[in-house]
């Protein structure tokens, strides 16, 4: 088929093209002028916390977690992201005295909060308590859960001595006793995939004083 410029057309690409001339003159001027809406950019806020004893500002993405912004931002690698759903405990660290699985809350949660990580509670040469008892007690065998577990264990024991029951404690009138039942449950949301679970415990035992 020719027409009258001289280009010549198949039949085929004569009705293509017919037809999406057709289409487009149907259109509302609207609606081929509408263009997509631009990618906004991501809220950020400030958040200023004591971490580790010292004071951090950071300028983030309100969607990030206290665990990103832990390891991402401040570099603080021992707090392990492993289920990323709050269930592993891999990520456990203190926040104002108590545990805190950071992987489920935001860092700008935490405005004035004081945050302590595994990095927080001792050095190699200065070990906290619990991580030397966790060392001699082989409580460990990957590592990978161990920062959470020894954040919780410290924790733990703090609660029991500020009298907060457990699921397991018989008598809500009384202070909880140290017991190992009540370690074994106030620890149940950590979870050790190695199975070190037993010297864990005894770990756990000696640094509260009682024999395991």
């Amino acid at each position: 088929m020719d027409d009258s410029s001289g280009v010549k057309l198949t039949r085929r690409e004569f009705l293509i093209t017919g037809t999406t001339s057709a289409v487009a003159a149907s259109l509302p001027t609207s609606a081929l002028a509408a263009q997509p809406p631009a990618a906004k950019s991501p809220s950020t806020a400030k958040v200023t916390f004591q971490v580790n004893g010292t004071l951090r500002e950071l300028q983030l993405d309100t969607r990030t977690t206290l665990l990103d912004a832990l390891r991402e931002h401040l570099h603080l690698t021992g707090s392990k992201k492993g289920c990323d759903q709050g269930q592993c405990g891999a990520c456990t660290v203190i926040v104002n005295g108590r545990r805190t699985v950071s992987c489920l809350t935001l860092a700008v949660m935490h405005e004035g909060d004081a945050i302590t990580t595994i990095e927080g509670l001792g050095t190699p040469s200065n070990l906290h308590p619990m991580q030397a008892a966790f060392v001699k007690h082989d409580g460990y065998q990957c590592g990978y859960c161990t920062p959470g577990q020894i954040c919780s264990a410290v924790a733990m024991l703090d609660e029991i001595k500020a009298g907060i029951p457990s699921h397991v404690t018989e008598d809500l009138t009384a202070a909880p006793q140290a017991t190992v039942v009540e370690f074994r449950e106030r620890m149940s949301g950590n979870i050790c995939r190695c199975g070190a679970y037993s010297n864990i415990i005894e770990a756990i035992s000696e640094v509260n004083g009682r024999p395991a």
